[in-house]
């Protein structure tokens, strides 16, 4: 029956009981963590009740949404990043598994995660309807969907951010190293594969997982994800600081491209006052060194922690918002900087421009991975208010129009009834007395 016993949960009306998975459930800041949040709030203000299975860092969740928490030995924690956890910790094998790919230099959460979670869900199996995984992809997930019906969202493949790393000049060891890392990317690809239904968040995404992890296009549609649009709105009683820039950085890896706007932003400070707002934790890796190398700590401030409205205020504060990834499986902090009315500056990295829309209209844009264009289209923008004005008025239309989480709820529910309706998973409906 349907989560509140009142139909059958093949009809299109009925509400449904959702067992939603998130490996990472970063509670302020990073895609997979705001995805989680408004996702499963949209999907409540629905009517379907969602239950939330989650790992280190937990995730911050509305009300009326159950978290079940699924301990790790959170060895990638915020104040001790790649911990040794001690023996005392391993308290069951899912632990010893975790253990065991930490110490040969894999990263672990993934597939221990899924494995905790196909256990903790094989002895509830007539409580939900549907499982729905957020890129989590272990092989657990496969167990998982032999006995529930089950639907992923892959927001855009790893194998870009472990193509990056293997980029960079590095000895033979350290190459190794982060392919080795990297390896959990072939046990997802090979999961992904095997699923009867794959959402995704962009075109381009599509493109890239089909490219690079061999996922039949028939099995993957587009639900792009969305935004608050009386959340992230213009304050218009907030001024805007002339040449502050603000940008969003959950973690400093190299795909996020927070170096080219350090180093551009260091190429502006020689001939005008430039400030930068990050919306994230400082942490020790190569950002941190290059703004001390650049003389920038005195002209930068890392915001975290704070409420929603606090940061749609600090968007409101800034003359430009900057996203300098060098690709993005779609970009949250491109849309939520659009729909608070910020004129937004972008590389054209992955998805950008399919997000954005058009330099000049929607977005002042420029090649990625290059801090020359940046700096430039970033004094494009200081240099013309009538351009800031016209470029944040017309983002802010563009985002409303298209992207809202009620949205990207509903395409979202039509997944759920799509694979509900599969002949396998009625019978598994059945067998869990379901239906």
């Amino acid at each position: 029956m349907a989560a509140d016993g009142s139909g059958n949960v093949l009809d299109p009306g009925a509400p449904l009981k959702i067992a939603y998975l998130t490996y990472r459930g970063k509670p302020h800041v990073g895609g997979q963590g705001v995805y989680t949040r408004q996702l499963t709030k949209a999907l409540c203000d629905l009517g379907h009740s969602v239950e939330v299975f989650g790992g280190q860092p937990y995730p911050v969740l509305d009300e009326r949404v159950e978290l079940h928490k699924l301990p790790s030995l959170d060895t990638f924690n915020d104040h001790f990043p790649g911990r040794l956890p001690g023996y005392w910790e391993i308290n069951d094998r899912y632990d010893l598994m975790e253990m065991a790919q930490f110490l040969t230099g894999t990263f672990p959460e993934p597939l221990a995660f899924s494995a905790r979670a196909a256990k903790e869900l094989s002895t509830r199996l007539d409580e939900f309807d549907l499982v729905h995984d957020n890129q989590c992809l272990g092989y657990g997930i496969l167990k998982i969907e032999e006995k529930i019906p089950t639907i992923v969202t892959l927001h855009h493949p790893i194998t870009k951010d472990r193509e990056l790393e293997m980029s960079h000049p590095r000895s033979r060891y350290k190459r190794w190293s982060v392919g080795r890392w990297y390896s959990f990317v072939k046990m997802q690809g090979k999961v992904a594969s095997k699923m009867p239904r794959i959402v995704v968040v962009s075109q381009n995404s599509i493109d890239d997982i089909h490219k690079d992890m061999g996922v039949s296009r028939d099995r993957m549609r587009l639900v792009p994800v969305g935004v608050d649009p009386d959340l992230f709105k213009p304050v218009p009683e907030v001024t805007r600081t002339p040449g502050r820039l603000i940008t969003t950085a959950s973690a400093d890896v190299a795909l996020k491209g927070l170096t080219y706007l350090l180093e551009a932003m260091a190429k502006l400070r020689t001939e005008r006052n430039v400030t930068l707002t990050i919306i994230g934790k400082p942490k020790p890796g190569k950002s941190m060194r290059l703004i001390e190398e650049l003389g920038l700590r005195e002209h930068i401030e890392f915001v975290s922690g704070v409420s929603d409205e606090r940061i749609v205020e600090l968007y409101s504060e800034a003359e430009l918002a900057v996203v300098p990834s060098l690709y993005e499986g779609f970009s949250l902090p491109a849309i939520e900087a659009m729909c608070s009315g910020t004129p937004l500056v972008a590389t054209d990295g992955g998805a950008l421009p399919e997000v954005t829309g058009v330099d000049g209209e929607t977005v002042l844009q420029c090649p990625a991975g290059d801090s020359d264009a940046l700096a430039i289209a970033i004094a494009r923008g200081l240099d013309d208010p009538e351009l800031r004005a016209r470029i944040g008025a017309a983002g802010r239309q563009r985002v409303v129009e298209r992207w809202t989480w009620r949205r990207c709820a509903e395409l979202t529910v039509d997944q759920y009834r799509e694979v509900l309706s599969m002949p396998a998973n009625v019978a598994k409906l059945q067998r869990n007395n379901r239906l």
